[in-house]
This record gives C-alpha cells, sequence and structure tokens, in this order.
C-alpha cells in the first residue's frame, strides 16, 4: 500500500449551548467584550454523567458509519485527551469497551491542543510501520470540566466536544506529511497546576483552585501565530508548494484574532481559513477534527484538494498535517 487516507470523519457535541449572555450574569463581562476579543459567542458544555469517552464513542460511531464500516474492523484507536475521564484506565480503552471492540491496541496521547495533529502521524506511521490497516484517531475534551467560572479572562473561552477519522491503508496517499514540534521551557504559559504527582489533589489545592486551566494569554498570543505560522511554512517547504495550492487551512480555534494574525502572518487569505469558533470557543485537541467533519459534510473539501491543518497548544506543542482530501462527494 502507498499510504494512508482519512475514509470517513465524525463529530459529537452535547446538546447545552451556554451563550456569552449568561456569562454577564456569572461574572464581569459583557458579550461586545468576548466577541471582540475571541470571536466566541457560544459554547457547548456537556452535562453531568457525560464524560470525555462518552462524546468520543459517539464521534467515533459517527466516523464509522461516514467511512461505511463497523467498529469490528477497527485495528487500533488513538485518543488525543487532556481531560481523560480518569488517569488510567485510558479514555481510548473505555471508548473501545463502548465500541464492543476487543484485543486491539489502544492507547491516549497527551498534546493539548495539537493532540490530534500528532494523533494522526502517530496513526499514520502505525499503519505503514506495524501494518495496521484500518484504524480511529480520535480527539475528546471535557474543558468545562478544567475551567474556574470565576476567572472571567478564560471561563469564557473553553467549550466541549468530540471529532473522530478513520483512517485506512491505501493506493492513494492522503496523509502526505507532518511537522511536530515542541517547546518545554514554555510550560508555565498553560497548564493546569494540579492533580498529578507533583501537585496530587489536596484541600490546598483545591482552595487555590490549582485544578483549573492557567494562561498568560497576553504572551501566548504572539507565540501562538509564529509557532503556527512556522507549522505551515516547514510543510509547505518541505513539498515545495506555494501557499496558493492549499485549498483550505483549518486551524486550532483558540482566539480569532489568533487565527487572522496567522493569516496576516503568512499572507494568505482569511478566507483559507475555516472558522467555527464562534459556535463552540476552543475545544482543545476536538477542535481540528469538528471543524474537519464540517468541513466535509458541507463539501467544502473536493476529492484532489490540498487542505492543511495547523494547531499550537499546552507544553508548548505545535504542528502542522498536509492531507490531500481523497474522499468522494456523496
Amino acid at each position: 500500500m502507498a499510504g494512508v487516507i482519512i475514509s470517513g470523519t465524525g463529530s459529537f457535541l452535547p446538546d447545552q449551548v451556554v451563550n456569552n449572555r449568561d456569562f454577564e450574569l456569572m461574572v464581569d463581562t459583557t458579550d461586545e467584550w468576548i466577541t471582540t476579543r475571541t470571536g466566541i459567542k457560544e459554547r457547548r458544555i456537556c452535562p453531568r454523567g457525560m464524560a470525555s469517552s462518552d462524546m468520543g464513542t459517539q464521534a467515533c460511531l459517527n466516523a464509522c458509519k461516514d467511512a461505511g464500516i463497523s467498529p469490528a474492523d477497527i485495528d487500533f484507536i488513538v485518543c488525543a485527551t487532556v481531560t481523560p475521564d480518569m488517569f488510567f484506565p485510558s479514555t481510548a480503552c473505555l471508548i473501545q469497551k463502548k465500541l464492543g471492540i476487543k484485543n486491539i491496541p489502544v492507547f491516549d496521547m497527551s498534546a493539548a491542543c495539537s493532540g490530534f495533529i500528532y494523533a494522526l502521524e502517530v496513526a499514520k506511521n502505525l499503519m505503514l510501520g506495524a501494518g495496521y490497516r484500518t484504524g480511529l484517531a480520535v480527539a475528546s475534551e471535557s474543558m468545562s470540566r478544567l475551567t474556574d467560572y470565576t476567572d472571567r479572562s478564560i471561563c469564557v473561552l473553553l467549550g466541549d466536544g468530540s471529532g473522530a477519522a478513520v483512517l485506512r491503508q491505501s493506493m492513494e496517499e492522503g496523509l502526505l506529511g507532518t511537522y511536530l514540534s515542541a517547546d518545554g521551557s514554555y510550560d508555565d504559559m498553560l497548564n493546569a497546576p494540579a492533580g498529578g504527582s507533583r501537585n496530587p489533589a489536596s484541600f490546598d489545592t483545591v482552595e487555590k483552585r490549582m485544578h483549573f486551566m492557567k494562561m498568560e494569554g497576553a504572551a501566548l498570543f504572539k507565540v501562538a501565530i509564529l509557532s503556527m505560522s512556522e507549522a505551515i511554512n516547514k510543510l509547505l517547504d518541505r513539498f515545495n508548494l506555494k501557499k496558493e495550492d492549499i485549498s483550505l487551512v483549518i486551524p486550532h480555534q483558540a482566539n480569532l484574532r489568533i487565527i487572522n494574525g496567522v493569516a496576516k502572518n503568512l499572507n494568505m487569505p482569511a478566507e483559507k481559513f475555516y472558522i467555527n469558533i464562534e459556535k463552540y470557543g476552543n475545544m482543545s485537541a476536538a477542535c481540528i477534527p469538528i471543524a474537519l467533519d464540517e468541513s466535509s459534510k458541507k463539501g467544502l473539501l473536493k476529492k484532489g484538494e490540498l487542505v492543511m491543518t495547523v494547531a499550537f497548544g499546552g507544553g508548548l506543542t505545535w504542528g502542522a498535517n498536509l492531507i490531500r482530501w481523497t474522499k468522494s462527494e456523496k
């Protein structure tokens, strides 16, 4: 087989919608301030009793249906998440159980908002290197569980959701290449300080609200634009492509000003960037597969066209995938 293609996509979003007006009742903010600073109008929140594995399972089922396969055809599952149901077993194991699949390798990976980009590259190499024929890459995030709803600078940004892609070996090349990078020296710029082995749960960590996401937004803004621009340029150079060769860019949906900053920095038209941040906010690793699924369902991805995904996230991590779309319109 020559390569790996995306043969199906799927997503899942909780029913509950929280809009900017709701936040006006919770913290000192306004709809105008949130919209102007972030581009976000509303986001989805998963209810009590629903976790990342539940959303991930539904996204995987939808992706399998789109690909015309049964979950029984899946040879492995890679799940990108920073909001697992629990430390262990992995969220991938819980998704495997709910899909009714046994005796296949499944595992989680943590690269924050870049997680799905990392997952696609790992999945591709499992297939080309180890011979697996059909795989699932899924990103599922319950970011509301990391949200401090007293912190007006962060709480308006985050939402919940899940997206997935079925990957198959093929004579065509779909996943053409990936650029991945990270710099751990920025670890304090975006993190959740407590809950792990350094600061396990205690009365002190709960009282200090250390289990919620912390972010240095102003400092992160510039780094995000530069790192995403770098990732796109690296892949364009590697494949000797021009910006005009890319039909659609699917960026991480962290902040509309960041996306516009990347477009301006690369001298690319903003219209080439798929944007749905106004509906969902920042769903960490789930942003890109959900946007990919929406783009496919809307007919924005034509067979043979080149698509670029790009993201940055806590770590800091960043990266991009270059994809030749191989699905035919239904």
